[in-house]
C-alpha cells in the first residue's frame, strides 16, 4: 500500500529552517558581539598606549625645557663671569698704564701752567687748568702730542680770567686720548 503522510511536513521544514535561521543568526549576533568588543578592546588598548607614549613624551620635553633653562641661565653667568675676568684683566693691564699717564702728563706741564682738574672716561682724558699765557698752552699740547703715552691734544676752551689788575690767567679746558708705546709703532708697520 502506497504511503501517505498526512502530517503537514511543509509546516515542519518550514519550522526546521526557522530554527536553523535563528540559530545561525543568534550565532551571526554572538561572533558579531565578540568580534566588536574585541575590536573595542584592541583600539581601546592601542589608545591607550599612545596616551602612555604621548604622556612619557610631554614629560622628556618637561625635563629637556628645565635642562635648556638650566643650560640658558649657566651660559648667563658664564658671560658675566667673561666679562668681569675681562673687566680684571683691563684693569690689571692698566694699572701700570694710569701711573705712566700722570708721569707723562707731569713730564709735559711747561713752566707757568698748571692743572686744576683731570677727568678720564674711557681713553679720553679731558684737563682743565690754568696758563700764563696762550703760549703756554701751545707748548702743552705740543708737548703732549709728542709724547708716546698721549696723543691728539685738543683745546676745547680758553677763557681769560684776571684776578687782580696785574695777574691775568687763561682757563683752559683741553681733551687728549689715551695711547699706547706699541701704537704708533704699529700704525708706522700698517703704512
Amino acid at each position: 500500500m502506497a504511503r501517505i503522510n498526512l502530517l503537514p511536513w511543509r509546516e515542519q521544514l518550514r519550522e526546521e529552517r526557522k530554527q536553523r535561521f535563528l540559530v545561525a543568526l543568534a550565532g551571526s549576533l554572538i561572533v558579531a558581539g565578540g568580534l566588536v568588543f574585541l575590536g573595542d578592546m584592541l583600539l581601546n588598548g592601542a589608545i591607550d598606549n599612545q596616551n602612555a607614549r604621548n604622556q612619557f613624551i610631554r614629560n622628556e620635553i618637561t625635563v629637556l625645557e628645565s635642562r635648556i633653562k638650566e643650560i640658558n641661565e649657566l651660559q648667563a653667568q658664564r658671560q658675566q663671569l667673561i666679562e668681569r675676568m675681562k673687566i680684571i684683566q683691563d684693569l690689571q693691564l692698566n694699572r701700570p698704564v694710569i701711573a705712566r699717564l700722570f708721569d707723562q702728563m707731569t713730564r709735559t706741564l711747561p713752566d707757568g701752567l698748571y692743572y686744576e682738574s683731570v677727568k678720564m672716561q674711557g681713553k679720553t682724558i679731558t684737563i682743565a687748568g690754568a696758563a700764563e699765557s696762550n703760549n703756554r698752552v701751545s707748548e702743552l699740547m705740543r708737548s703732549m702730542d709728542a709724547s708716546e703715552w698721549l696723543s691728539k691734544a685738543t683745546l676745547t676752551q680758553v677763557k681769560l680770567k684776571t684776578a687782580g689788575e696785574l695777574e691775568q690767567a687763561n682757563n683752559f679746558l683741553l681733551t687728549v686720548q689715551q695711547a699706547r708705546p706699541g701704537d704708533a709703532a704699529e700704525k708706522g708697520v700698517g703704512k
